[in-house]
This record gives structure tokens, sequence and C-alpha cells, in this order.
């Protein structure tokens, strides 16, 4: 479980990316992308927002630890509260934590987690930097829901060569949009040394 103190937590999120009403006037849902076949049959039964350690184990996951950062909105810019968030991703030798694809090769990388947007929408995991998969960019997949509403997205590496070539990404049609799915990771100034920071701000219809 991840445990930050209040005003870290209100320092990092200062830096997140803020919507005007303006912007929101052309804003467009995130688009939605593929489940994939390895969203978990059965959670794990550690599931928290940190994926780097599991419970239980002596070990942290290898990797590129990186700090996730998020505020849901909804199309009219509110902020959208108690919004369930759940992520996985292969570890960092390219395995997914999925039966159907032998059970992941780092047994301290939890791959799948899951947390609540707060009363202002905010959210934030602890995992690592995303590595290719065979036929696949580095992504990170992304489920959000609240009430009727549901988004199942996957966010990409800004500046990887390997994301002109992915077929799901490129089945987007706006470039703006494709845009949009891919973030920059950067060194953490407010991390532990080494870490990165990335900062995901979806939209959901």
């Amino acid at each position: 479980m991840i445990k930050y103190g209040k005003r870290y937590f209100l320092h990092r999120l200062a830096g997140l990316v803020t919507f005007s009403a303006a912007n929101f006037a052309l804003a467009r849902v995130t688009p939605r992308q593929s489940l994939g076949p390895f969203y978990p049959s059965t959670p794990p039964l550690d599931s928290d927002s940190d994926l780097t350690f599991v419970e239980g184990k002596k070990g942290r996951a290898s990797g590129h630890v990186t700090n996730l950062y998020g505020r849901v909105y909804s199309l009219n810019g509110s902020f959208v509260p108690k919004a369930n968030i759940e992520i996985w991703q292969c570890d960092a030798f390219g395995g997914y934590h999925h039966p159907s694809d032998g059970g992941g090769k780092d047994p301290f990388f939890q791959g799948y987690g899951k947390t609540m947007t707060d009363d202002k929408g905010q959210f934030r995991f602890k995992t690592i930097k995303p590595v290719a998969y065979p036929g696949r960019a580095p992504h990170i997949h992304l489920r959000i829901s609240k009430g009727s509403k549901e988004l199942v997205t996957q966010i990409y590496v800004l500046g990887n060569p390997a994301n002109r070539t992915d077929f799901l990404l490129n089945s987007i049609p706006s470039k703006e949009a494709r845009q949009s799915l891919m973030i920059p990771f950067k060194d953490d100034p407010n991390g532990a040394v080494g870490e990165l920071v990335a900062i995901f701000n979806p939209i959901i219809g």
C-alpha cells in the first residue's frame, strides 16, 4: 500500500495538468482501447495501488519505478470522484501475470493494481515504466468505471519509436487522439532517487 503524507500528495498533484472551460469546449472522451487478453480473470490477493511490492514476498519489482498520477474528468470539465481505476501491464521481462502468459516472470511485480479517485478525482499508482511486449509498443492498460460509465484504454510512452508501428494505437484515426494516449515518463524530483513520474488525465463520457 502506498503511504504518503497529505502535504506530499498535495505537492505532487500541484503539477497535474488542469483544464479550463475553454479547453473542454473542444474536449473529447479519451480514446478507447482493447481490454486485451490478459485482464485478470481473478484479481490477485495483493491488488493495491503499489505494483512494485507483493505482500508476503521479500523483494521489489525489477524495472524503472514510476509514480503514475492523474485526475479523472467528465466531458463538462468536472472532476469524477469515487471512480474505480484498475491498471495492469507486463513485468520488466515482458511477461503478464496471467495464466495464459505463463504467470509472469518477475515474482516481485504485482502485475495488476486498483484504487479509487478521491473527492477531487485524483488517483495515484506506483508501478514500473512499461516495456515492450511481443508485437506491441510499451503500454499500460487502464479501466475506469463510475456508475454506468466505463472507459477502457491504454497509455504509451511518449517518444518511443515502437508507437509508430503499434497496430492498436494506430487504429485510432485521429492523430490528436493518438497523441492524447502518449505521455512523458520523466525523472521524479520528488520521488526516491531514480524514480520516474508520469501524469495522465483521462476524460470519461
